[in-house]
């Protein structure tokens, strides 16, 4: 299968979904969330769509700013997620990223120097 037939979403098994240049999300990735929830307080969720170049995400931001972000089949698992994990989610291209997620990217960055 080439480039331009996985872009259009054409080969073995994609069933007309629209193709992207990233892999999907794995059984590892759900259980990377779960953990990040269990071991952190105040966590929400920001989930981000899907593009020509990756799958729908999602970003976890605890109550310190720390973060992770993982690969998701889409904005319902989000729901199923927000749910399962107690924790709210929300649309990242409305709400936007709370200011504590990039302050403590800032002082990793800083750490590093």
């Amino acid at each position: 299968m080439g480039l331009f037939d996985r872009l259009r979403g054409r080969g073995p098994g994609r069933r007309g979904r629209r193709g992207t240049l990233d892999r999907g999300s794995h059984a590892a990735d759900l259980a990377h969330l779960e953990q990040f929830v269990a071991t952190r307080r105040g966590v929400e969720g920001y989930v981000e769509p899907r593009t020509a170049v990756t799958e729908t995400t999602i970003v976890l931001v605890a109550a310190d700013g720390e973060w992770t972000r993982r690969r998701i089949d889409g904005p319902d698992v989000a729901r199923r997620l927000s749910r399962d994990l107690a924790v709210p989610v929300y649309d990242a291209q409305v709400t936007g990223y709370p200011q504590r997620m990039r302050d403590w990217s800032s002082r990793q960055t800083d750490n590093r120097l």
